[in-house]
């Protein structure tokens, strides 16, 4: 196993920003010129941008549109929160495609990439229980061995991310990766510190913007997406369905919950610019999410198993599909940014 500079697939990237600072470029004058000064008018016209670029396919993406505080509730509101969000009872694993399977919980989720040489898990829950009757839970009841764990990639430094990565590392000797931004977070100011989630993993395999982690016959792609934390990884991989091969985005994080805090937003929405173009690049069909209701993950698993040998594969919307979600999620934040500017 081992976590590298994937020369091809750093060259496509390279490839992919260019055309969109060429892009930028030649149209910077008139976005210039037409960029009008925050305003009802213009939050407005981001949420119907939204809204039309949503169909009435990605209409659960909306929410992004609403209204986000400010402020952080209260550590305690958080918490009761979040541990009326662990009580929910969890749906059953399943496998989403031949070498892709989801663990997760009713709230968070995780996935199992199968490889030739063992697991690759992205994301470990809440918890260390969670870890163990979902992950590890679950993949039994897969026929997967939680023992084949090598890695595990967590998307950001949030505990409803991380929670069960300690756990697994000990009992498993799994790598855990995450951003160099993200450790350093979670070592020196961590959000939403919470005792529900206990301490944050040990420092291990930090990773840059671009860097793969290759298991076997498997690389997945680890893109640095600033915003929902400044150091999210979105994951970009392969899986196979029915003798054919399609291309996953995970998007590592969506949520608006760090506040008013301008650069965020403005990361997050470069993010969804840049990830729509590298997923025109790469022909990504699918797009995934750490949370089921983002992705709409559990009525899709559900739908394979009442056929799981579907020709059509419920998580394949299409690379259209994959750019409209990004445009979507970037015109929210665009409204957001626009809200804040007005108080």
């Amino acid at each position: 196993m081992a976590y590298r500079k994937n020369r091809a697939d750093t060259l496509l990237l390279k490839a992919a920003v260019l055309a969109a600072a060429v892009a930028l470029a030649q149209g910077c004058a008139q976005t210039t010129a037409q960029r009008q000064a925050p305003s009802d008018a213009t939050v407005a016209a981001h949420v119907a941008a939204a809204t039309r670029a949503a169909g009435s396919d990605l209409t659960a993406l909306l929410t992004l549109c609403n209204p986000a505080p400010a402020t952080r509730p209260p550590q305690a509101e958080l918490d009761k929160g979040l541990a009326a969000f662990i009580a929910k009872p969890a749906p059953p694993p399943g496998q989403a495609f031949d070498n892709l399977y989801f663990v997760g919980a009713d709230w968070v989720s995780a996935w199992a990439i199968k490889t030739s040489d063992g697991i690759i898990l992205i994301d470990a829950l809440n918890t260390q229980a969670e870890a163990a009757a979902l992950i590890e839970g679950g993949m039994r009841k897969l026929g997967l061995d939680p023992a084949q764990i090598k890695y595990v990639i967590v998307t950001h430094g949030h505990g409803d991310h991380y929670g069960g990565a300690p756990y697994l590392a000990q009992k498993y000797r799994a790598r855990v990766v995450m951003s160099e931004a993200d450790w350093t977070m979670t070592e020196t100011r961590l959000e939403f510190a919470t005792p529900i989630w206990g301490a944050p993993p040990k420092r291990d395999v930090s990773v840059k913007d671009g860097e793969s982690i290759t298991l076997g016959d498997t690389s997945v792609s680890l893109y640095i997406t600033p915003g929902h934390t400044m150091g999210t990884i979105s994951p970009v991989f392969d899986v196979k369905y029915g003798g054919r091969k399609h291309r996953v985005m995970l998007w590592g994080g969506t949520s608006f919950n760090f506040g008013k805090d301008m650069p965020r937003l403005d990361g997050y929405i470069d993010s969804t610019r840049r990830m729509s173009t590298v997923a025109q690049a790469q022909r990504i069909d699918v797009l995934l999410s750490n949370h089921s209701g983002v992705d709409g993950s559990q009525p899709k698993l559900a739908a394979l198993r009442q056929q799981p040998s579907a020709a059509a594969n419920p998580f394949v919307i299409g690379t259209p599909a994959v750019e409209r979600a990004l445009n979507v999620m970037g015109e929210c934040a665009q409204a957001q940014r626009d809200r804040f500017a007005l108080q």
